[in-house]
């Protein structure tokens, strides 16, 4: 194997789109070392400064990690997450069970969740705009961490509108069997549909934190609104990590 010199991509890029296509295709395995910078010299015929930026570019996909005194290993990838519309039933909420946890153990994985806040804060402009409220009027905001099989993987704030929630255990930290949902139903607010924008983007700084994220890896940040017939009683954002999830949507086709 060599550099191509009449390829356009630059010789750093060659070896590692070449590296990346045994990573993905398992000729590299997860955990496997990745083959070390001499050793890259000598296959390519490069240059230490090349053979280095070959592998912080696959550093920077999430593709690898470096281990402090061992070397660079193809990154294990966690198993995947898959988030359904079913998660929603009345069905998981007459089993005392939120969403977001029936999710979880129908794959038969151990979920959990940690609270990050319980709190009236000023209203956010795209969660005014949902309730048809002023920016910054006052909300109450619920934000949380959830964990599956003792690793981070999303970080959630549900606001809602203060008469909705007051004399409700969704101030609480437990909010009783079948979550936040159940408590609005038994309020009288009926759920009769659900709105979710998803968008891709890289995370901030404090994300890649919560969210013990490895470079390169982006993150799905999730926007639902949870309405009744008289309009929405929930907005939530929610930010995943983007190596971990799959949505997975059915739906009648339209007329």
């Amino acid at each position: 194997m060599s550099i191509d010199p009449t390829d356009p991509r630059p010789p750093s890029r060659q070896i590692a789109d070449e590296l990346r296509e045994q990573i993905v295709s398992g000729a590299l395995e997860p955990g496997q070392p990745l083959p070390s910078e001499s050793v890259l010299v000598g296959t390519y015929g490069t240059s230490p400064t090349t053979a280095r930026q070959a592998v912080r570019l696959l550093k920077e996909e999430g593709l690898v990690v470096s281990e402090r005194g061992r070397g660079v290993f193809v990154k294990k990838q966690p198993p995947t997450i898959h988030m359904g519309s079913a998660r929603f039933s009345r069905k998981t909420r007459a089993e005392g069970k939120a969403a977001f946890e029936a999710e979880i153990e129908a794959q038969g994985r151990r979920w959990g969740q940690e609270i990050l806040g319980l709190e009236d804060v000023p209203a956010p402009k795209w969660v005014a705009e949902w309730f048809g409220i002023e920016p910054d009027t006052t909300v109450f905001v619920r934000r949380r961490r959830n964990w599956v099989d003792d690793e981070p993987t999303q970080v959630a704030d549900s606001y809602y509108l203060l008469e909705t929630v007051a004399d409700t255990a969704i101030r609480n930290e437990d909010t009783g069997p079948g979550g936040s949902y159940a408590r609005l139903e038994e309020k009288g607010l009926r759920l009769e549909r659900f709105r979710e924008e998803i968008a891709i983007r890289m995370p901030s700084p404090d994300e890649t934190k919560s969210l013990r994220l490895s470079p390169g890896i982006p993150v799905a940040e999730l926007r639902r609104i949870a309405f009744t017939a008289d309009g929405p009683v929930e907005v939530l954002t929610s930010v995943v990590a983007g190596d971990r999830h799959v949505f997975c949507y059915e739906f009648p086709a339209p007329e």
